[in-house]
């Protein structure tokens, strides 16, 4: 299921009524965060996760 171009655009229209145009980058700054910390914790995990398994 691939979004289209006006499906991008009706979801772009809503976040920024929804949030403002001036929060627009404060919100992304999070999201970024977010995904990053996400990414580091399961990079974490896969390493200390296969010292001890067997499969």
């Amino acid at each position: 299921m691939r979004l289209g171009m006006w499906e991008l655009i009706v979801i772009l229209f809503i976040v920024i009524l929804i949030f403002g145009a001036n929060r627009l980058p404060e919100l992304g700054r999070g999201i970024g965060r977010g995904i990053r910390n996400f990414r580091d914790a399961t990079r974490e995990e896969k390493t200390s996760g296969d010292v001890g398994t067997d499969a």
